[in-house]
Order: C-alpha cells, then sequence, then structure tokens
C-alpha cells in the first residue's frame, strides 16, 4: 500500500469535484471527525475498488 500526502489527496478530490482546502482535509484527518460521504470521497478520490471487513 502506498502512502499520500495531504497535498496529493486535495488534487485527487478536486479531480472528482470535491473542492476542499489543503488545511481543511489535514484537520479532519488528525481528528478523526469526518462524515461517512467524505471517507467515500476519499476512497473513489484514491481509486480503492475494494474495502475488506474483518
Amino acid at each position: 500500500m502506498r502512502s499520500a500526502s495531504t497535498g496529493q489527496l486535495v488534487e485527487k478530490l478536486a479531480k472528482i469535484g470535491v473542492d476542499e482546502k489543503e488545511v481543511n482535509v489535514r484537520n479532519k484527518l488528525s481528528r478523526g471527525k469526518f462524515t461517512a460521504a467524505f471517507l467515500l470521497q476519499c476512497f473513489d478520490a484514491i481509486g480503492m475498488q475494494d474495502l475488506r471487513l474483518h
């Protein structure tokens, strides 16, 4: 699994139409407070196709 910087995530989110500032994304992720919709948008932005829950 590769990791990405917050800036790269913001760029990927912008490509799918999600307009977020880097500082806002960094704060959401560091606090762990974000909506399920935002999580799904992040998954879509990074091209995640499968999610396995064990």
